[in-house]
């Protein structure tokens, strides 16, 4: 089982990485490990489906870049293999006079980015948007749109398979050794040798990276719970409805999305998992957890953001919270509105001294290149990511 690039991770970004790769490199010999059945089971499958425009993202970061180019690429994509999506425009709404100079902010890091037709709107303009909408100011942003992701990462592995590339299913990766230049990738399967190994495995991007370098951080993993609004309640939401988000944490807060597959999803909170791949309350896994509690980062984390960690998690057990932050934005909403949803978990890296990373980020050892960080917007700039990693993997093939 001898590759010359092999991929850790069958989600969005791997198989982005794949399929460039394979497309302007066909004559490489390219195998994509998977542990699961399918691809796009974790992150990429259990998001919210939001093509988004760049609006939050520091100009000049990577998260900006790639989630810019990476929009067009997808809009691209979409067109040309069929896969339905909408671009609906989306408004941020201020629902307190104190946020509007954060709304202010966000406007004009969006114009910096380049987002062409963000502008302010008035209260009348809000209402015909989003006519059930409350709030003292609002943005529109024209680019923002909908999209299954799941899938768009399943036409990304067949392209893949039909250029070439092969994909290894049920293949958990147990073991990296470097022999003479080259790579012995240990797995439940079989042992694959590799002259380069991309790691793109998510929510063990961290661990997976350790078995071949000495990386200091840890993958905090998040959950984010939805609700669903019940079909005859669905006409209260338009399109997507957003808050300002705070800026001192990396999430957007609760909000409305109109769903490509059909439906209206209300949220998500943000609370910790207590297992990686935790989609449930119940969900534990104890040295997981122990590991997560006992990394001096997070410890930072949770003395910082103890308040708001309180709420999310408050808000996660009880629905009538979770009600009354949805109100801010729908006060029509009422807890009878809503029905339980899916959940995703969010894999964020965070390193030793507490900072949550607020940047997709890419490490290049000798014989890895390791995606150790890209949450959201990572699926909407998934195919810009994989041109920049496998950018930097055929450099070591000229």
């Amino acid at each position: 089982m001898k590759y010359d690039i092999t991929i850790i991770g069958g989600g969005i970004v791997g198989l982005a990485t794949g399929l460039h790769l394979i497309q302007q490199k066909p004559t490489l010999k390219i195998a994509i490990l998977e542990k699961e059945s399918k691809v796009a089971l974790h992150q990429t499958g259990n998001n919210s489906g939001v093509i988004h425009s760049g609006l939050y993202y520091k100009p000049g970061s990577l998260k900006a870049t790639n989630c810019i180019k990476g929009y067009h690429q997808l809009i691209k994509f979409c067109e040309e293999e069929n896969i339905p999506f909408e671009i609906t425009g989306k408004v941020v709404v201020a629902t307190k006079q104190e946020q509007v100079p954060l709304l202010n902010n966000l406007l004009e890091r969006g114009l910096q980015n380049g987002l062409v037709g963000s502008r302010k709107i008035t209260l009348d303009e809000l209402k015909e948007y989003e006519p059930y909408v409350q709030g003292v100011a609002a943005l529109h942003i024209p680019q923002t749109g909908i999209v299954d992701y799941k899938r768009v990462a399943e036409a990304y592995a067949e392209k893949f398979e039909k250029l070439g590339g092969q994909i290894f299913f049920q293949t958990k990766v147990q073991g990296l050794k470097e022999i003479n230049g080259e790579t012995i990738v240990e797995t439940s399967q079989h042992n694959y040798i590799t002259k380069l190994v991309i790691n793109c495995a998510g929510l063990y991007s961290d661990k997976i990276a350790k078995l071949s370098s000495k990386v200091d951080l840890k993958i905090i993993p998040f959950r984010g719970e939805y609700f669903k609004l019940k079909k005859e309640k669905e006409y209260l939401v338009k399109n997507l409805i957003y808050p300002v988000p705070d800026p001192n944490f990396p999430f957007l807060g609760v909000h409305f999305t109109r769903m490509m597959k059909g439906g209206i999803e209300a949220g998500p909170n943000a609370v910790l998992a207590f297992k990686r791949e935790g989609y449930k309350r119940t969900d534990v896994n104890f040295a997981e957890l122990a590991e997560t509690l006992a990394w001096p980062g997070f410890q930072k984390v949770a003395a910082k953001y103890w308040k708001t960690g309180l709420g999310e998690l408050y808000r996660s057990f009880s629905k009538a919270a979770f009600t009354k932050a949805l109100q801010e934005l729908i006060p029509d909403i009422q807890e009878s509105d809503l029905v339980d949803g899916g959940a995703g978990v969010r894999a964020q890296a965070c390193d030793r001294t507490g900072g949550l990373i607020d940047d997709f980020l890419i490490l290049e050892e000798p014989y890895a290149i390791n995606v150790c960080n890209a949450p959201s917007p990572a699926a909407t700039s998934s195919l810009s990511i994989g041109e920049t990693v496998a950018g930097l993997a055929l450099n070591r093939f000229k």
